[in-house]
């Protein structure tokens, strides 16, 4: 029976049910439950109280987060980049305004004010239909022989109270399933001070590939270049890179061998600045390289200005557990903002950028570039 056939019931019985005597309201109420197949106590409680209408007994505290509320979360996090909603939650106040600035947010006062109080956990449970899935590449890196006894090296530890300018960097394939021939590469490099992150794509993983990706880097950082730190790959550890920072007066290290940890910061960038908007895809020409260099030209600047990230203060280990203390999430460029060996000049620049920048605009044409990209032949 139909809830359309069971209310008509209802409609016809209930009257007559409140008005019958003991006797008769047994007999009605036989007929209701031999009609409907409701229980006998459901049955009584309808035709005494009438049917509610559908929605309407829902039980527990009311929604706080209405679907308003979330498509407006959901616009914000695919304006950030789809970042964790620990970095999210406390850049929250700032992107929105900036998103209600460029005109690609209008919220209702209440709306807004519900959407920038959003804890970590709240975020979560609203997007817990969205994410990634997590691909799996292969390594591609060649260990060095030439210059390891003249490059020292720096392990994790040696990272602390390390002020700006200080690069790990790395090498990305885009090989996709074989490491055979010639394919593009991401140089990617993260500041260990402020972790202002600056991907390269580079057309081969030749030594004066690697040492003018690393010249463009320095050319768009927001501080002086003070030192870089690599791992043992020979596209790094080579007479054109070493030649290049003993001119320039850059310090370079290496961390130890098949110790990832040593670089951390760049290893953990590789993943959510490369991987998660690139993917596995193998490239090779000259049109793939430009598209993505069209693409990190807006990309560094989404993950700079618009993205979050969270510093490790302190590990502490508890049994088998390690228990880590994080800092309070900011974009790379307020951490520059807050650095006090940054000159001011570069912050007035970095300043005068961040005024003029829309990142559901950049996230458009970095959309259409992936797109572009995606449509080349394999």
């Amino acid at each position: 029976m139909t809830q359309a056939s069971v209310a008509e019931v209802v409609g016809a019985l209930r009257a007559r049910y409140l008005r019958a005597r003991r006797g008769d309201k047994t007999m009605i109420l036989d007929e209701f439950v031999a009609l409907t197949g409701y229980h006998r106590q459901a049955a009584i409680r309808v035709l005494r109280n009438g049917r509610k209408p559908k929605g309407r007994d829902r039980r527990g505290r009311p929604r706080v987060y209405t679907p308003d509320v979330k498509a407006a979360l959901l616009q914000v996090w695919e304006a950030c980049g789809r970042i964790c909603s620990k970095r999210l939650a406390p850049f929250l106040p700032e992107i929105v305004a900036v998103l209600q600035r460029e005109g690609e947010l209008a919220l209702a006062p209440e709306t807004r004010r519900l959407l920038v109080q959003m804890s970590p956990a709240t975020i979560d449970r609203l997007l817990s239909t969205h994410r990634y899935r997590r691909e799996r590449g292969r390594p591609a890196a060649k260990p060095g022989t030439l210059l390891k006894a003249k490059v020292p090296v720096r392990t994790f530890a040696d990272w602390e109270d390390v002020g700006s300018g200080f690069l790990e960097v790395d090498l990305v394939a885009h090989c996709g399933e074989t490491t055979a021939g010639e394919y593009l590469h991401t140089l990617n490099a993260v500041d260990v001070a402020t972790l202002w992150c600056e991907p390269v794509a580079v057309l081969n993983r030749s030594q004066e590939a690697v040492r003018k990706a690393i010249q463009r880097i320095r050319g768009r950082l927001p501080f002086p270049l003070r030192g870089i730190d690599s791992d043992n790959d020979s596209a790094f550890l080579n007479a054109h890179l070493y030649t290049y920072c003993q001119k320039e007066g850059i310090q370079f290290t290496r961390s130890r061998p098949y110790k990832k940890n040593d670089q951390a910061y760049v290893e953990g960038k590789n993943w959510c600045v490369v991987r998660q908007l690139v993917g596995y895809r193998r490239y090779e020409s000259r049109e793939a390289q430009d598209l993505l260099e069209a693409i990190y030209a807006d990309w560094r600047l989404v993950v700079n200005y618009f993205q979050p990230v969270r510093k490790l203060i302190s590990k502490e280990r508890v049994g088998s557990k390690v228990r880590k203390k994080y800092d309070l999430a900011h974009t790379p460029y307020r951490r520059v903002l807050a650095a006090s060996d940054i000159p001011e000049e570069k912050k007035i620049e970095a300043g005068e950028i961040y005024t003029t920048l829309n990142p559901v605009a950049l996230q458009r044409r970095i959309e259409e570039n992936l797109r572009a990209l995606a449509r080349l032949p394999r």
